[in-house]
């Protein structure tokens, strides 16, 4: 059963990782919306902080309220528009790290299972072969310790919910997954999942750029 959401947002600075006249990159706190939800109570965002610093920061992508890490933000329109085009185009490249329920066995793999959402049960999504989008996750472990794996997680896709569906699918729960974690798994104070890299190409030269945020877990 997936427990009603109640929204308290963390009363916490932004972490701007690095600015300059096009982008502007930040270290998104778990708990926080990264734009305004659409019930009462949840205008306040990442967004909605940033643009308050400042004004001319427009939205690029998105990360789950639970989850923590980088986010890219531009400065203009033909920014906003090319960083879109990044991800839109899967040449911006993403590692995420997790903490997973159980030691999986195997070091590293693949995880290819098409992904939509589980209408009745929103917003669950779910594995469907017949009416999924294409959904592709590489996965490496970091390290073990009882009862857990701490993961790299390279999304090859960007599907909503697509690591903790496939870490799931895998038989090992993201820690903490309010939606997709039962018992002892779910018991931990956050999602422990983290976007810990994000790179592309910059919108004012072109050039690659890699932007990082140590995970707090």
């Amino acid at each position: 059963m997936i427990p009603d959401f109640v929204y308290d947002p963390p009363d916490v600075p932004l972490s701007i990782l690095h600015e300059d006249r096009h982008v502007i990159v930040l270290d998104k706190p778990p708990g926080l919306l990264s734009v305004p939800g659409k019930l009462e109570g949840r205008q306040d965002c990442l967004l909605s902080r940033l643009v308050a610093a400042r004004w001319d920061a427009l939205l690029v992508h998105r990360l789950d309220c639970d989850t923590s890490g980088v986010m890219i933000f531009a400065r203009n329109k033909p920014a906003q528009g090319f960083l879109g085009q990044e991800f839109e185009k899967r040449r911006a490249r993403k590692t995420y790290i997790a903490r997973v329920a159980g030691e999986i066995a195997q070091d590293s793999g693949r995880i290819d299972l098409p992904l939509c959402a589980d209408w009745p049960n929103r917003p669950r999504q779910m594995v469907s072969h017949e009416h999924g989008r294409p959904a592709v996750t590489d996965w490496e472990v970091i390290a073990r310790a009882p009862g857990e794996t701490r993961v790299r997680l390279s999304p090859l896709t960007g599907r909503s919910h697509q690591l903790r569906v496939h870490m799931l699918e895998l038989g090992h729960p993201i820690l903490g997954d309010p939606i997709y974690a039962d018992g002892a798994a779910r018991a931990h104070p956050r999602l422990m999942l983290h976007a810990a890299t994000l790179g592309l190409h910059h919108p004012g030269t072109q050039e690659w750029h890699s932007f990082s945020a140590p995970d707090p877990f």
